[in-house]
């Protein structure tokens, strides 16, 4: 047995259980998921989720994609294709990363897909509106999202002024921070939290966030008024 020296991952408080980054929306008729993670059997299991409508996609990585297959349990209870809303960068990816759901001659059982194109125009699914948000994660083209009041951002390094004036004036939002130390393309703590002052958000929310940023209870007390760490399970009502 290999033993984790990591004082989060041995920790006994469920907030620094981190899985994979991922929101579930919610309105009184539509549910809608944000990335498939790895995780996502597991966290849709979790929270008990019994009908999704549609996934929308903030860009290829794996830990934001690998776990597209299990959408096939939906299909299989809901009969019929689950709605992806994805960039074309991110289209290509699952077209290359899952050919079997693509082929010309499918097998049974296989996840059925109906690939949906976005970019920064606004968009709706069932009766939630959502706006697009392009974000930089290093050189790559990320997608965050606003939800009327809520805006969704993970993987970011940089947000150009236009995009900011898309986020200004959201009550809450949730922004990707992953450790104190400089990274190449995500955001450090203090960037996430210089980056929520000049978008003028009263209550932030910080995810993404890597085991060298430390325990909940030692990080969450340093944080100014109205920013806090998210952590799996947490429901915010917007």
């Amino acid at each position: 047995m290999i033993a984790c020296p990591c004082e989060v991952c041995a920790s006994s408080d469920k907030r620094d259980k981190r899985l994979r980054s991922s929101i579930l929306v919610q309105s009184p008729t539509t549910t809608i998921v944000v990335d498939t993670t790895p995780d996502f059997r597991y966290q849709m299991l979790r929270e008990n989720v019994r009908h999704l409508d549609a996934v929308i996609y903030t860009h290829p990585h794996k830990d934001h994609l690998a776990g597209l297959d299990d959408v096939r349990a939906y299909n299989f209870f809901q009969h019929q294709a689950m709605d992806l809303y994805a960039n074309e960068m991110t289209q290509e990816t699952i077209i290359r990363e899952f050919p079997y759901a693509f082929a010309d001659h499918k097998y049974p059982g296989i996840p059925e897909l109906r690939l949906k194109n976005i970019g920064k125009d606004p968009f709706v699914i069932g009766d939630i509106s959502i706006l697009p948000i392009q974000v930089w994660h290093l050189k790559m083209p990320v997608l965050g999202f606003r939800f009327g009041d809520f805006t969704y951002i993970t993987d970011a390094n940089r947000i150009d002024e236009p995009e900011r004036a898309k986020i200004r004036g959201t009550k809450q939002i949730v922004l990707n921070a992953l450790r104190h130390e400089k990274h190449l393309s995500h955001f450090t703590l203090e960037e996430a939290m210089a980056e929520v002052r000049l978008l003028g958000s009263p209550r932030a929310w910080f995810t993404h966030i890597s085991h060298q940023l430390g325990k909940y209870v030692d990080v969450a007390p340093t944080l100014p008024h109205g920013m806090e760490l998210a952590y799996d399970g947490l429901v915010l009502n917007v």
